[in-house]
Order: structure tokens, then C-alpha cells, then sequence
């Protein structure tokens, strides 16, 4: 018996209607980017493993996907590296290029390499493939997608807002509730000065984003288990108290954080950036929220998440700012914001709340019978003027019983049937069909494709 083909754990095939859901996803998200002038740009899968390693940490570079160097590959070992069984030293003589874990790390190693050919501030959005070798569970995935727009070579907060500005067009345009969760880095690193605990600023806001999952009575037990002082958990209760309008919140912060230097400017650009979120007009639910702190190995100050407000499910899009983004290549001091939208988990979402549009799983607006040559030869050039005035059409292909092909037009969900028989022919005209309400109405050439433009 002959084996069933399958593909690679944690990577997935996509159907004719799923391929047509995800395009309308990506192109939604690519509309707005471009309506708000970023540049697309694309990137290889495969990178120098020189550009990836040491980025993610020890252990990210565990989940890059290796590449096996061509040819006779084994030939670069001796036998006493063969039978050491390092596999770190053995991997940087086999293979000099993995597939991109992310977006972000080429995106810098591109900035760098062209930085004397694109003009700054440098707005560029890209929407491509990443893969990483994880452990394959429902939601994660060893090959997906990431939609990312960054804007380099500004620190302006207007950056900001303008991140803001695209997160409440795309999911307005998908008929979604969010909240769109804002903090900032400094002001994290405020709150921990603010509390004597400077030196643990990652494991206070490890435990505080857990707020919401496991509640203050385990998160202030986590923080004790980190080695808080009882003092300094207290101190933290006000601020994870804090409750209200965004404006009470901030101020209400500002008079805690009054004696940071760095939380007060994270305060300010908080300020800031909700005056500007105000005048904009937007209209999505934005939440100051002080317990988020997301991306603290690379955000510097705002940082930003979306969270679905009808469908149980973890952020759908997320960024913020960073200080350094190519310091890893060599060219320092080049301040950036970004966010990347969740493709595969809005995906999920628009399932869940039903919320495509119909029109996007079947793009044939009409199918010709197939009845007899002579019916064919006189539908042939009626084909070719619907396409040429838009509509996509189908012909069938075999002369089948007129039962099958009209089960075909059903199951693949195609609006209309246009028939075309021995009454047809000799009256110079098209029957159609609407297979919503059954009505069959007779047409010239030209009257159809003046109907169904």
C-alpha cells in the first residue's frame, strides 16, 4: 500500500476558500499600510546564519531552521570533529544560512546594507513568511506569516499615533472590536526605581502582565518568589490598583512617579500620545495599560497591543519602540517604531465571529454550460468580453449531463449560470441564471455584460 503524503509537523496546506480569506486579510492590511505611504518591501527566506545568530538569544538561535550547505558538505570535517558530536561546532561547518526566524533582524540587516539608497525617515511595511522550530501546538506554528510596518529615523510620537491610526483602519475595515492597549517602557523602569528594585525591573513586569490571568494575590506571591521585599510589593499595589479614565490613570501616575527622572519621561510621551490619539479621532476602544511589558529586551518606549474584544484569544498585533534597531550590525543611534499584525490569529477570529465577506470565497461571477460545440463556439466570444469588461468567468470545460454541471456552479458557490441551448442559438440570446433566487432571465451579449459589470 502505497504511503499518504503528508507535510512537515507545524507547517499547514491551505484550501482554495482559506487561501482566499488569508489573501483578503493580507491585502486589507497592505491597502492601509500603503494608503498611509509606507514602502513594501521583501526580504530572502534564507539569511547568512552570520545575520542570525546571537540576535534572539541562546534560545532562539535553538530554534533557527539550519540550512545544510550544497555539495559534499561532510567534507569540511575532519574525523575528530565527527566524533566530538558538538553539534554548535558542527553547524557552523555544515551550514552558513538558516530561514528567517523573523522580520525584524532582516529588516535591520537591510537598512544597514542600503541605508545610503533609502531616504529617512524610512517607512516600510512587509508581509512574508517566517519559520521557526518550535514545538508544534494549536496556534503555533513552524511556518506563518508576520504583516510588519516600521517607521525608521524618526523619533517623533506622531510615529506612534500613526501606528494607532492604521491598528483602528484595518480592524474597522474587518468589522472587529479591539482595545488597543498602550505603556510605556520607561515608565516600567520608573516604577521600578520608584520601588527600590532597579535591578529587577524584568521580573516585576514578567509577573505584573499576569495580572489578568491569575490575579494580585499570586502575582504579588511570584514577586516575593523573584526576591521583592515585602516594602517594595507594597509600594507596587497602588499602581496595580490603578483604575479609571486614561487621563486619571496617567495623572494619578505622575504624582507616584514624580521623583523618576526616566518614569516622568515616559509619563510625558504617555501624555503626549493620548493628546494626539484625542485629536485624531479614533475610534477604537485605547487603553492605558501599566501592566503591559511585552518586547522588554528591545522596546525602549511605547509599547503597544491589540487584544480582540468578542473572541477569546491571545494579542493580535503588537510593537513599540526602540532605540537601536541596526546596533547589532555596527550603525548605532537609529530609533524606529513598529507593529506586525497577527495574520493567523485574525484569521481565527474572523472565522469565529463569521465576519468575511461572501464575496471573497468565490471570485467567478458567472459559469457558461457547456452544451455542444455550437453552443461553445457561441459562448467563446461572450467569455472573452466579460473578462475584458472585469468579471471573472468561468467556461465548463466538458460537454457533462446538465445535472452535473449545474451541481458544479452549486457547490463551488458561483452566483450566476449562464445556458445556452438549441433556443438559445437560434434567438441570439443567453439564459441566465441566479442562483440565490432561482430567477432565469434571457439576454443579448450585451445586456449581460451590462448586468454583471
Amino acid at each position: 500500500m502505497i504511503a499518504k503524503p503528508s507535510i512537515p509537523k507545524g507547517t499547514r496546506d491551505f484550501l482554495p476558500e482559506e487561501t482566499a480569506k488569508r489573501n483578503y486579510i493580507f491585502d486589507t492590511i497592505k491597502s492601509v499600510y500603503s494608503l498611509h505611504g509606507f514602502q513594501q518591501i521583501e526580504t530572502p527566506a534564507m539569511e547568512n546564519l552570520s545575520t542570525l545568530m546571537g540576535k534572539y538569544g541562546e534560545e532562539g538561535d535553538k530554534l533557527l531552521f539550519k540550512i545544510l550547505n550544497s555539495g559534499d558538505y561532510m567534507s569540511a570535517l575532519t574525523d575528530d570533529e565527527l566524533l566530538t558530536k558538538n553539534s554548535v561546532k558542527l553547524t557552523s561547518k555544515l551550514s552558513e544560512k538558516g530561514l528567517r526566524y523573523d522580520l525584524t533582524v532582516p529588516f535591520a540587516r537591510f537598512v544597514v546594507q542600503y541605508r545610503d539608497q533609502i531616504k529617512f525617515p524610512f517607512r516600510r511595511f512587509q508581509i512574508q513568511p517566517v519559520w521557526r522550530a518550535d514545538r508544534p501546538q494549536k496556534g503555533r506554528y513552524r511556518e506563518f506569516y508576520q504583516c510588519d510596518a516600521d517607521i525608521v529615523g524618526s523619533d517623533s510620537l506622531l510615529n506612534e499615533l500613526e501606528l494607532v491610526q492604521i491598528i483602528d483602519e484595518v480592524f474597522a475595515r474587518f468589522g472587529m472590536r479591539v482595545a488597543v492597549k498602550l505603556n510605556n517602557r520607561k515608565i516600567l523602569a520608573g516604577i521600578a526605581e520608584i520601588i527600590g528594585e532597579n535591578d529587577k525591573i524584568v521580573d516585576i513586569t514578567v509577573a505584573i502582565d499576569k495580572l489578568d490571568k491569575i490575579g494580585i494575590d499570586n502575582v504579588n506571591a511570584e514577586l516575593r518568589e523573584k526576591g521583592l521585599s515585602d516594602t517594595a510589593v507594597a509600594k507596587l499595589q497602588p499602581i496595580l490598583a490603578m483604575s479609571g479614565a486614561n487621563k486619571d490613570k496617567i495623572n494619578e501616575l505622575a504624582q507616584i512617579l514624580k521623583d523618576s527622572e526616566i518614569g516622568m519621561k515616559g509619563v510625558n510621551e504617555m501624555q503626549t500620545l493620548f493628546s494626539l490619539i484625542e485629536n485624531a479621532g479614533i475610534q477604537c476602544q485605547v487603553d492605558a495599560d501599566l501592566t503591559l511589558a511585552r518586547g522588554l529586551n528591545y522596546y525602549t518606549g511605547t509599547i503597544i497591543e491589540v487584544k480582540a474584544l468578542d473572541f477569546e484569544i491571545g494579542s493580535i498585533t503588537g510593537g513599540g519602540r526602540y532605540d537601536n534597531l541596526t546596533g547589532v550590525f555596527g550603525v548605532d543611534g537609529l530609533s524606529g517604531v513598529g507593529i506586525s499584525f497577527g495574520a493567523d490569529r485574525i484569521y481565527d477570529v474572523l472565522n469565529g465571529l463569521n465576519l468575511y465577506p461572501e464575496s471573497i470565497t468565490c471570485q467567478t461571477k458567472v459559469i457558461f454550460l457547456n452544451l455542444g460545440e455550437k453552443e461553445v463556439a457561441f459562448a467563446l466570444p461572450v467569455v472573452k468580453s466579460l473578462r475584458q469588461a472585469g468579471v471573472a468567468v468561468e467556461l465548463y470545460a466538458d460537454a457533462a449531463k446538465f445535472k452535473k454541471q449545474m451541481g458544479y456552479a452549486n457547490d463551488r458557490k458561483i452566483p450566476y449560470v449562464a445556458i445556452i441551448g438549441e433556443s438559445e442559438l437560434q434567438s441570439g440570446v443567453i439564459a441566465l441564471k441566479d442562483m440565490t433566487t432561482g430567477e432565469q432571465t434571457n439576454l443579448t451579449a450585451e445586456e449581460l455584460i451590462a448586468k454583471l459589470q
